[in-house]
């Protein structure tokens, strides 16, 4: 009876057929190894549970919060872009937090983005980046990520090709799901693109710390003039394994952390005060953590690496994120990611993301993630060669 357009403009969930046949078989008493979702095994470090449990305890913090965040915690994230990156920013212009990154992309969505808006983001994608700007009513082109092909040369020719043009560039490196990374170089030319053709450019950098093999990822910001064209999105759901605490940042060009600003004052009251509490102590206490956690997603990644190796699947190791993007082995193909994607659940007993569900451009890939212990990922790993061979 109800016609809802910005609804219908969403195409089927594809992860919720796998979710589902994953569920099936699991009440049916199969143990399914589940590496499809990128959720989080690792516990958030204790010294973080600790703060959030104390700053719990105090009545002063049960009421409501400011919607784009306590001052400290602004303050703590400007000085980890300064430690990390050099980069100086404005806690008081220059970032506010989110409610998780999606939470603050989706809002920043809606407040720049008008009907007829065309927007530039990566294929496959996260579906966060072009839905988004689709919910907001506008305009999706996809620019592809992928080996044989140069990002910034594609992105410059849809650019030119394209009318309206563009209003914003979206990017998201190391990038999810395929995994590809890119230098301060790459920043620097997107960010002269940038100012010569007027575009918005906004960068999510989920992954900046699940780096491996001595690659270390740059920041958008450290690009010259970076915070005169866009903004970068981070949040502590990776680096400090705080998934379900829902804590991101949206920083730099102010002009875009304003409207962001604005628009979180009228729809949120931000985040539980003690949980933004406990996210200062993550961004100013001992960062050992991060290492631990950084070095547990690498140990796992070569675990799954060699186990498919052994499998008779040649996959290359990749440099950040916490996936394995895989391309499917070429007798089993012509099923699509989809089909494949069952294929593993029911013979394999592991459950991984078709990449279809990131878009076309994803056709013919999976995503593991690495979210189960090793042990856990070695038995995967033995299942799999069994539905391969068989």
């Amino acid at each position: 009876m109800y016609e809802f357009k910005r609804v219908k403009r969403l195409p089927p969930y594809v992860f919720a057929i796998v979710n589902k046949l994953k569920m099936e078989a699991r009440r049916k008493g199969e143990d399914i190894i589940d590496l499809g979702m990128g959720n989080p095994d690792l516990p958030t470090p204790g010294h973080i549970v600790d703060k959030l449990v104390e700053a719990v305890k105090n009545p002063r913090n049960h009421r409501y919060s400011a919607s784009r965040g306590i001052t400290q915690l602004r303050l703590a994230i400007c000085e980890w872009y300064k430690r990390r990156f050099d980069v100086d920013l404005d806690h008081d212009t220059e970032a506010v937090i989110s409610i998780g990154s999606k939470e603050g992309l989706s809002h920043l969505a809606y407040a720049m983005v008008e009907p007829g808006d065309l927007i530039l983001t990566p294929a496959p994608a996260y579906p966060i980046h072009p839905y988004s700007f689709i919910l907001a009513g506008g305009d999706v082109r996809s620019i592809p990520v992928q080996k044989d092909a140069n990002f910034f040369e594609t992105m410059e020719n849809e650019f030119k090709a394209a009318w309206p043009r563009p209003k914003v560039l979206l990017i998201n490196f190391p990038h999810n799901p395929t995994t590809t990374c890119t230098d301060l170089a790459f920043f620097q030319k997107v960010v002269d693109f940038a100012k010569e053709n007027d575009i918005i450019v906004i960068h999510d950098f989920a992954y900046a710390d699940l780096t491996f093999d001595g690659y270390k990822a740059p920041s958008f910001l450290q690009a010259a003039g970076a915070k005169d064209v866009g903004v970068e999105f981070f949040s502590l759901t990776k680096s400090y394994s705080m998934a379900g605490w829902r804590v991101g940042f949206c920083c730099g060009n102010r002009e875009l952390v304003g409207a962001l600003t604005t628009i979180k004052s009228y729809l949120d009251y931000g985040m539980f005060q003690p949980i933004q509490i406990a996210s200062i102590i993550a961004l100013r206490g001992p960062q050992d953590c991060v290492k631990e956690i950084v070095s547990t997603y690498e140990s796992r990644r070569n675990v799954l690496i060699h186990g498919l190796k052994n499998a008779g699947w040649e996959v290359e190791p990749p440099m950040a994120t916490m996936f394995v993007w895989a391309d499917i082995p070429e007798p089993f193909k012509k099923m699509g990611s989809l089909e494949f994607t069952k294929f593993l659940l029911k013979t394999a007993g592991v459950a991984v993301s078709p990449g279809i569900g990131f878009g076309p451009a994803g056709e013919g890939f999976v995503r593991f993630a690495l979210v189960e212990n090793e042990h856990r990922i070695r038995q995967a790993a033995r299942g799999i060669k069994k539905a391969l061979n068989k």
